[in-house]
């Protein structure tokens, strides 16, 4: 990390943190840190293949650290003794995940109502944690604020090493508002450094959040997706270098990266399309509404018909030069879902 810029992190989401987005990244500008999708603890559970690839063949010379998602303390020991046999920068454990069927299982989220089951998981790691960073993410609370200083107290007496804070309650999953005096207050209190998560959206957001709170760094999910440049962007902006602002050529660019890296090796065609729509939901927040962009490319089911529209929309007609917005348009929703009902799930966990 260079001297006088904001650290960053890239946030663990899954289905999307993967290592063919990694490499993405590589190519357009990568984080201080990578996070990965959540490992899954739970009686005879295994390390995720999938995911220990993020850290077994990770080539973009950042550091990756491993989050987990669970409760169970002898298969916290197990698999924390696992991981630290490949090349883990640190453990996270998932403190806010909103999905419902993860907190009604007292995981993620769902810690921050059984306050004393977070006590015994957090010692628990402390103990079994053996190699690099041992680090937290949360949310604020869970229908309240109520149990934020708890929260807090409980990751200064196990001494974790970072602290993450997603600055929304766990029922406000991503609507509203975050509620940054929490992180100031966190960054005020604790000794360990304090990363801010939540609608970290451009380079001059970033370096807001940093100077109001005092926090020492930023996690980005969903505005990495639909900016890949955002880690770069925030390097230049705290330098005074000239930001580097991309056009929709270059977005164009970077939708067909996204296909070939992320989706080459789905062999239907339709499902490579579909994942691919996982991602250009978040990118079609700073494309120009006019066009029918987001509507249009969701109703695609070929490859073909996919960068015909984005041709269309982002090259046709000189819109190519046009500037991608640093910050997402108002009233643009990233919806992921197509517009003839087929689903295309995106897991909200860790965002």
């Amino acid at each position: 990390m260079e001297a006088g810029t904001i650290p960053t992190a890239l946030a663990p989401m899954q289905d999307v943190t993967t290592l063919p987005f990694m490499q993405v990244l590589k190519k357009y500008g990568v984080p201080d840190y990578f996070f990965t999708e959540y490992f899954r603890i739970y009686p005879n559970s295994r390390l995720d293949k999938h995911i220990l690839k993020s850290i077994t063949e990770s080539d973009t010379g950042r550091p990756v650290i491993a989050q987990l998602l669970g409760n169970s303390l002898s298969d916290i020991r197990r698999i924390v003794k696992a991981l630290e046999a490949h090349p883990v920068a640190g453990i996270d454990l998932n403190v806010g995940c909103p999905a419902p069927k993860i907190y009604k299982n007292n995981a993620g989220g769902g810690l921050l109502r059984n306050l004393d089951l977070l006590d015994s998981i957090l010692g628990t790691l402390r103990d079994s944690i053996e190699v690099g960073t041992f680090s937290v993410k949360i949310r604020i609370g869970f229908d309240s604020f109520e149990p934020f200083e708890k929260t807090i107290e409980l990751v200064r007496k196990h001494g974790a090493d970072l602290l993450t804070i997603h600055a929304r309650t766990v029922s406000q999953s991503y609507r509203g508002e975050p509620h940054y005096e929490f992180i100031k207050q966190a960054a005020d209190t604790l000794e360990c450094p304090v990363y801010a998560n939540g609608n970290i959206t451009s380079a001059a957001k970033a370096k807001h959040v940093v100077d109001t709170t005092g926090c020492a760094g930023v996690m980005i999910g969903r505005s990495a997706i639909r900016n890949p440049w955002i880690f770069r962007q925030i390097r230049e902006f705290t330098l005074g270098q000239p930001v580097f602002q991309p056009n929709y050529e270059d977005v164009y660019g970077y939708i067909r990266d996204l296909y070939d890296i992320c989706c080459g090796q789905i062999e239907r065609e339709r499902s490579a399309v579909n994942h691919l729509k996982k991602f250009v939901n978040f990118v079609a927040q700073s494309i120009y509404p006019g066009t029918g962009f987001i509507k249009s490319m969701r109703r695609c089911h070929t490859e073909e018909e996919f960068f015909e529209v984005c041709k269309y929309c982002l090259l046709d007609e000189g819109r190519a030069n046009e500037l991608f917005p640093m910050e997402p348009i108002s009233g643009v929703v990233a919806r992921p879902n197509c517009e003839d009902g087929t689903v295309v799930k995106v897991e909200p966990c860790g965002l």
